[in-house]
């Protein structure tokens, strides 16, 4: 081996074993991983205990993981990460902005009649009303499916808090043959992602909030078409320029109507694009 630069040699080592990957796109993943690796250690002139102080946070981060809790993308959510990949795979066009799926995402919600609330216990949430249209390029799209879930008032998902009934404040909604779709909740409120285990220690130490911008959860999903991970915001949220996992996205903001009966409507299109 070159002495000459033997940090530079070794990347070129690594990158020529894996040359050898027979899968094509598993081989530029890994080079380009270990090019952007190996790059920021060079750059920060990373100590070998600051890289074992990095090793012990990955791990713990791992350990927190559970099918309740995912705290590996709760992290890639705080560095912006899970935002970027979904900035990169849905392009800008007249379809639905795409953003996070966060940890708390349920397969299988409960399946709910049109008008139906997700809201199942929830005392304290102020009643609001979510309608609209799922359109695709050639108008609106007959039996998609609307798959919503949110926090409760108190700030926690049904798989936090051992008080809510499982399914509560989650569902699944079939639009009607016009498109349409209409379903009950509670006004979403503002919350702090967990910040118990070691993302909230990363978030303290680099002096940021845990706070999310009060928001509904969606995934919107028809035959023939790409389905998209989504939110509706809250206008009148305090946290939408500094949402902590940045999944803000300025089409998704909308206004929370206040109506006769003392409930709030939010309306929005959603717009798929064909597979």
């Amino acid at each position: 081996m070159n002495q000459t630069d033997p940090a530079g040699e070794l990347t070129r080592e690594v990158l020529d074993r894996i040359e050898g990957a027979p899968d094509a796109r598993l081989r530029e993943v890994l080079q380009a991983a270990v090019r952007h690796l190996h790059g920021f250690a060079r750059e920060v002139s990373l100590s070998p205990a600051e890289w074992l102080a990095g090793i012990r946070f990955l791990t713990a981060v791992g350990r927190m993981s559970d099918d309740q809790r995912q705290e590996l993308i709760l992290l890639s959510d705080t560095l912006g990460l899970s935002s970027l990949v979904e900035t990169i795979a849905h392009p800008v066009d007249a379809a639905t902005d795409a953003t996070v799926l966060g940890p708390f995402y349920v397969p299988g919600a409960p399946w709910r009649a049109a008008g139906d609330s997700i809201a199942v216990a929830d005392p304290g949430g102020s009643p609001c009303v979510v309608r609209g249209l799922v359109r695709g390029a050639s108008g609106p799209l007959a039996g998609a499916v609307l798959d919503a879930w949110q926090c409760a008032s108190n700030g926690l998902y049904d798989v936090q808090d051992p008080g809510q009934p499982p399914g509560n404040m989650r569902g699944r909604f079939r639009t009607g043959d016009d498109g349409s779709f209409v379903f009950r909740t509670s006004r979403p409120v503002s919350y702090p992602i967990p910040d118990d285990g070691p993302v909230g220690v990363l978030l303290r130490a680099s002096g940021r909030h845990p706070w999310r911008a009060a928001h509904i959860h969606v995934i919107v999903s028809a035959d023939g078409h790409e389905p998209v991970t989504t939110h509706l915001f809250d206008a009148a949220s305090s946290y939408l320029d500094s949402d902590a996992v940045f999944g803000v996205r300025a089409s998704l903001v909308k206004e929370f109507l206040a109506q006769p009966d003392g409930s709030t409507l939010v309306e929005h299109d959603f717009v798929l694009r064909a597979a």
